[in-house]
């Protein structure tokens, strides 16, 4: 492969090109996110309960993986943009090993402060069970799950997108065959339940693992994991936690911003923390393949930006911003037009189904006004601008949303809560457009 396409093709078609394996991939990721759920959804309500107080954890966890890697997807297109093989051999190296010690540190702390962190938000003895037996399994793969992110980064930051899309692909489609052979012991599976649905997630992230070690190992690319660069470097391990740290509280402030939401919920009823839950399942339709577009677009600026091609920096932020509002405004509409149905997929409850369909289309008027700071927040990861993409996330998930949300409450009840979210879309949008353009002005 030409090793200096990113910079010569024409951006549309390129964008294109490496956008559109990671959308599929992230549709079908966001498919299995939707299946897992309706599963664990028949077990019981206490069994969807139970996953959605497990989520800010597990949400932290994949936000460490994911961020870090875009740490190293940066570094390494900045490198190679620049021409230095040698730096990015280096960054990817470290970027690794570094993710691998991650793993460790996180399944110990993980599974130890579960007993606490569900004690805060249940009295229910069988959503506490559930909650514990679904955690520990998942925790346990946390290596796993670093492993694989950070090879994910690395492939996408050459412009191999197509590599990574197979990957997710094959995890999600093995999670989805064996959910309901584990959580409802078809066949010659034993029935497990929600430990079931735990296992068939950590079975499908060692499969993905398993396929980048091979493509990894068969299919050579630019850039090459070297015993030589194993040791601590001060400098490059310093560049990957200044744009990966940044982009790890990026992620992780949703689970945050998740926790407080189901506190001020839970003071009302336990039918809003599964509202919520399920929100956040379904959200993930639209803001998984946003992603998709982005995880497109960051090797390409960052490249881009690193041989000092500015103009194509600017066009690829331009078309990417188009790119989301479009599956945003798609988003909206749904939620619009089918809000009770999709609410009617996770559970019979008639209560939450009406009070759950009036959350996705109030929810819904700030989707497409989102992609703003979607857009703006992945493009300065890409550019390495890590801190500036964090100032971003502050507003959007800490600064603004908290204080609204606890607000409206008590002007409205648990509505206010909804009403939090496009009414913080509406102002981050604008500063996340100041942000962008003062700091992409910059090559500092």
């Amino acid at each position: 492969m030409n090793e200096t396409f990113m910079k010569e093709k024409p951006i549309l078609p390129l964008l294109t090109s490496m956008a559109l394996p990671m959308v599929i991939s992230m549709m079908v990721n966001a498919l299995y996110n939707i299946v897992d759920s309706l599963f664990v959804a028949r077990i019981n309500e206490n069994a969807m309960t139970a996953l959605s107080l497990v989520f800010p954890i597990q949400n932290f966890v994949n936000a460490l993986a994911i961020g870090f890697g875009v740490g190293i997807n940066a570094l390494i297109a900045y490198f190679l943009g620049a021409g230095d093989k040698k730096g990015a051999d280096r960054a990817a190296t470290q970027g690794l090993v570094l993710a691998l010690i991650h793993g460790v540190v996180v399944t110990v702390l993980s599974i130890s402060i579960m007993p606490a962190f569900l004690d805060m938000f249940t009295n229910d003895v069988q959503v506490y069970q559930m909650g514990m037996e679904y955690a520990v399994i998942v925790f346990a793969f946390s290596t796993i799950t670093m492993a694989n992110l950070s090879f994910e980064k690395i492939f996408q930051s050459v412009g191999r997108m197509k590599v990574s899309m197979i990957g997710l692909l094959c995890g999600s489609i093995t999670n989805i065959i064996l959910d309901p052979l584990l959580i409802f012991g078809i066949g010659i599976f034993p029935r497990l339940g929600i430990a079931g649905a735990a296992i068939a997630t950590a079975i499908g992230q060692l499969c993905t693992l398993l396929l980048y070690l091979t493509v990894y190992n068969k299919r050579p690319i630019p850039v090459k994991i070297r015993k030589e660069y194993l040791a601590f470097h001060k400098e490059i391990d310093h560049r990957l936690y200044s744009i990966g740290v940044p982009a790890i509280l990026n992620l992780a402030l949703p689970s945050l911003l998740v926790s407080v939401l189901n506190g001020i919920l839970a003071a009302y009823s336990q039918i809003y923390v599964v509202i919520l839950g399920i929100y956040y399942k379904l959200q993930t339709f639209l803001y998984l393949p946003a992603n998709g577009i982005v995880q497109g677009m960051r090797p390409l600026i960052g490249y881009n930006y690193g041989a000092g091609e500015q103009k194509r920096v600017k066009k690829i932020y331009e078309i990417t911003l188009a790119m989301s509002a479009v599956i945003m405004a798609l988003g909206t509409i749904l939620c619009l037009v089918a809000s009770r149905g999709l609410m009617e997929l996770f559970t019979e409850n008639a209560e939450t189904i009406a009070a759950g369909g009036t959350a996705l289309r109030i929810i819904s008027a700030g989707f497409i006004i989102s992609s703003v700071s979607v857009t703006a927040s992945g493009a300065l990861e890409g550019l390495g601008k890590g801190t500036h993409s964090l100032v971003i996330s502050l507003f959007r998930y800490v600064i603004l949303m908290i204080p609204a949300a606890f607000v409206l409450c008590r002007i409205f009840g648990p509505t206010g809560v909804w009403h939090a979210f496009w009414i913080t879309e509406a102002v981050t949008s604008v500063i996340a457009a100041y942000v962008y353009h003062k700091a992409a002005g910059s090559r500092k």
